[in-house]
């Protein structure tokens, strides 16, 4: 049951008030002011309840049993057709002879105001793979570069610093552990890609692990041909996402949040460098001591360490 915003009674009162009435012997006029209602509603609450009983004292409906200019449901299926063709509110009136707010309100009430409710939510495809190296994900966020203390720090856009350039985290994460590699760099051209790619190459093999495949989007510097001549030469496979779907590269996308909330833009420093000083502090921290949520509150190098454990016993 909803009531009205305004209302000043309930079911529960109205039966008391038809109490009052019929076994007390209250007249209409002290039970409704004892209500804080009319005289005329109490008398239509006792009319509903000789004729119905408790049901009717129950809150009904406040729309129109009959709406005679109301839309035709032909009319209707006609409106919800052409709307799966993707047209929009205007474009269905203009081809129907009908005025623009009558589709918009028919198209909210069927529930295709949004063109998203035309096509069902793609469902989550969350995966992980078993082996460390079997896939990582690499992306790249582009960072302003600190010439002064901004606006998340005093709270002015105004101060904000312009012109002074950008810089350019490339992370990379591995699928099975989430251990994670982080350089900032002056560009995302594909030799500078190519670079970054080879040296997390070299770092995940110092802890042991072989990069089997890579997963990137659809950027320049990852379809370059310079990209794809290292990866042949590393002995990796390269992925790509689908396109307009960065959710695919979920995990290194999911990172950079988690990089940006709390190493980012999670202190407040003077200068650019003093942030990139700060980074390797951060990642330790990342890669050894903080609970990971998906690994069972494991940090990323202790997980590193149970699968190694799981693969050796598994062939002893």
């Amino acid at each position: 049951m909803k009531l009205h915003g305004n209302a000043r009674t309930c079911p529960h009162s109205r039966a008391l008030v038809m109490r009052r009435i019929e076994r007390k012997g209250w007249t209409l006029r002290a039970a409704a002011e004892a209500a804080g209602v009319s005289v005329r509603t109490v008398s239509k609450w006792r009319r509903r309840y000789r004729e119905e009983g408790e049901q009717g004292l129950l809150d009904r409906s406040s729309a129109p049993q009959r709406i005679p200019q109301r839309t035709s449901e032909e009319r209707v299926q006609v409106i919800a057709a052409l709307r799966r063709e993707r047209l929009t509110g205007w474009e269905i009136a203009e081809r129907l002879g009908m005025p623009a707010s009558t589709v918009s309100t028919i198209l909210t009430r069927i529930g295709l105001g949004r063109l998203s409710s035309l096509e069902p939510p793609e469902p989550a495809n969350r995966y992980q793979r078993e082996r460390p190296g079997e896939l990582v994900h690499i992306d790249v966020k582009k960072l302003g570069r600190i010439g002064r203390p901004g606006h998340r720090v005093n709270g002015d856009r105004r101060t904000r610093s312009r012109g002074i350039g950008w810089e350019y985290v490339h992370v990379c994460v591995d699928d099975a552990t989430r251990l994670a590699y982080v350089e900032v760099l002056t560009d995302e051209k594909a030799v500078t890609a190519v670079g970054f790619l080879r040296r997390a190459v070299a770092h995940y093999g110092d802890n042991g692990i072989r990069v089997e495949s890579v997963m990137t989007d659809n950027g320049p510097c990852y379809r370059a041909i310079v990209h794809a001549l290292a990866c042949r030469s590393l002995g990796i496979r390269h992925l790509r996402t689908r396109p307009y779907r960065p959710r695919t590269n979920g995990k290194a996308e999911r990172f950079i949040r988690t990089i940006l909330g709390r190493w980012a833009y999670g202190a407040i420093y003077a200068h650019s460098e003093q942030r990139t000083r700060a980074l390797p502090g951060w990642l330790d921290y990342y890669n050894h001591r903080r609970p990971h949520g998906s690994l069972n509150r494991q940090a990323p190098h202790e997980r590193l360490h149970s699968l190694r454990n799981n693969l050796v016993g598994s062939y002893t």
